[in-house]
């Protein structure tokens, strides 16, 4: 019964994708879907988008590995929400033509930022897209009966499929079904979950108490606050998630999706965490990497296995495509436009940005095959991002002084912050990807400080 739910959830997705994306016709469309959402689609696309495999499986993960701290570094993400809710998204509306970060980046720093922010922009994505592929394989491998590698293959090739043709109107109308499905599967695996381990009391006995508290000792808590730090800057401005905040129809429309999303992120992120703590309850010697499907294989009755099965497909799912698209707008928007002599015709354009969704699609494979922790992929992509374009994207759009001079300097301090830190192991538990963004910031509002305050006085 549960395959064939499965078989029928992935006919109705890839279906819903193709339907939706019969209209594409330009390049905008694809980046955009037309910039005619509300409050409720961009709450569900975000959702369903950015918590995605790593915050899912990954969650599930790390706290049968580490405990309850996870949930509360994930947390560091919702919070980003809302501040990107109250402060990023009311701002939106200066780039009205906007369908990249590269149109943001280039009217404050010039075209050669356009380039860097694609460049660094279709990394991110590819390893991010990485993440949610390698969760794939390990849910098709436990449920289907399949090699991970097969499972890598079959659900990216759908994922490919339908994001290829349609772009963000794909995207989007599959987020939606996506998030219906994982807003009822995953408290429903909790719920099973712990009926099957003997009630909420038993899960408590069953499990070390070092995993059901917080660290107390500095260092751990160092650590904790370093990862809190990590998951809040990881994601933010990334270049499918400023697509989001330029579909919406007017601005407060975004506001109010983007505050939704963070505020639902915080029980979700609790919900897929506890899941792992049941898991560790019931199977202490379980492979870490499979404690959320293990829950649902061993707690749910066969058809609700089918729809929680569904939903942590979908989970995946929505955020591989979410990030197909937004390499192939990166790359085609933000890079390849600006290196060429002559514009492209808006057909081309289209025909360009679908076959780079599928050369990102191969390589984010390649990715997934290299590195088995989804929750470790992540903090790896997240270095190509914080470090390098975020500090620079957010100032300028929140209206700091800002110059060519500070974004090179800025850059190339944070870059190179992050690979030495990272070189040495990562002291004391902080991601290079911290340590890289500090960097960023510290040489970014130092640098031209004379003319930063100047600035400053003509505005008053």
């Amino acid at each position: 019964m549960q395959t064939t739910i499965i078989f029928v959830y992935l006919a109705i997705v890839l279906f819903l994708g193709l339907w939706a994306g019969r209209g594409v016709k330009s390049i905008k469309d694809y980046a955009t879907a037309g910039k005619t959402f509300g409050a409720l689609v961009i709450f569900a696309t975000l959702s369903a988008s950015f918590i995605g495999g790593g915050f899912s499986t990954g969650n599930a993960e790390k706290v049968f590995l580490v405990g309850i701290a996870n949930i509360v570094a994930l947390w560091g993400f919702s919070l980003k929400e809302v501040m990107v809710a109250r402060f990023i998204a009311p701002r939106m509306e200066r780039y009205p033509d906007a369908i990249s970060v590269g149109d943001i980046m280039e009217p404050h720093y010039g075209k050669g930022a356009r380039i860097f922010s694609g460049v660094f922009g279709v990394l991110l994505c590819a390893g991010i897209l990485g993440a949610q592929v390698g969760a794939m394989g390990y849910v098709f491998h436990l449920f289907m009966g399949v090699e991970r590698e097969t499972g890598i293959m079959l659900g990216c090739g759908i994922v490919i499929f339908y994001a290829t043709i349609g772009g963000m109107r794909s995207v989007v109308w599959t987020d939606i079904f996506q998030f219906i499905i994982l807003a009822i599967g995953l408290p429903l695996t909790l719920y099973f979950g712990i009926q099957h381990a003997g009630g909420l009391d038993a899960v408590i006995q069953a499990t070390p108490d070092a995993h059901r508290t917080l660290p107390t000792d500095p260092k751990a808590l160092l650590s904790l606050a370093a990862l809190f730090v990590a998951f809040f800057l990881g994601e933010t401005l990334v270049p499918p998630y400023v697509q989001r905040l330029l579909i919406g129809k007017n601005t407060k429309e975004i506001v109010r999706g983007t505050m939704l999303s963070g505020l639902f992120s915080v029980p979700f992120f609790a919900i897929t965490g506890l899941i792992g703590l049941v898991a560790l309850a019931l199977n202490p010697e379980l492979n870490a990497n499979l404690a959320l499907p293990y829950v649902v294989q061993e707690s749910l009755p066969p058809f609700f296995q089918g729809i929680v099965i569904a939903a942590i497909i979908s989970i995946i799912m929505s955020s591989a495509d979410s990030f197909l698209n937004g390499a192939a707008i990166s790359f085609t928007n933000d890079i390849m436009r600006p290196l060429l002599k002559k514009e492209l015709s808006s057909k081309k354009e289209l025909r360009i940005a679908q076959g780079v969704t599928l050369l990102v699609g191969v390589l984010s494979i390649v990715f997934a095959l290299t590195i088995t922790s989804v929750l470790d992929i992540l903090l790896y992509a997240y270095n190509f991002w914080a470090p390098t374009v975020l500090i620079p994207l957010a100032a300028a759009i929140l209206g700091a002084y800002v110059s060519r001079k500070r974004l090179v300097i800025g850059a190339t301090a944070g870059i190179v912050a992050a690979l030495l830190w990272n070189l040495l192991d990562s002291p004391y538990g902080i991601d290079g990807l911290v340590i890289g963004a500090l960097a960023n910031a510290a040489f970014f509002f130092t640098t031209d400080r004379k003319a930063a305050r100047s600035a400053n006085a003509l505005k008053a």
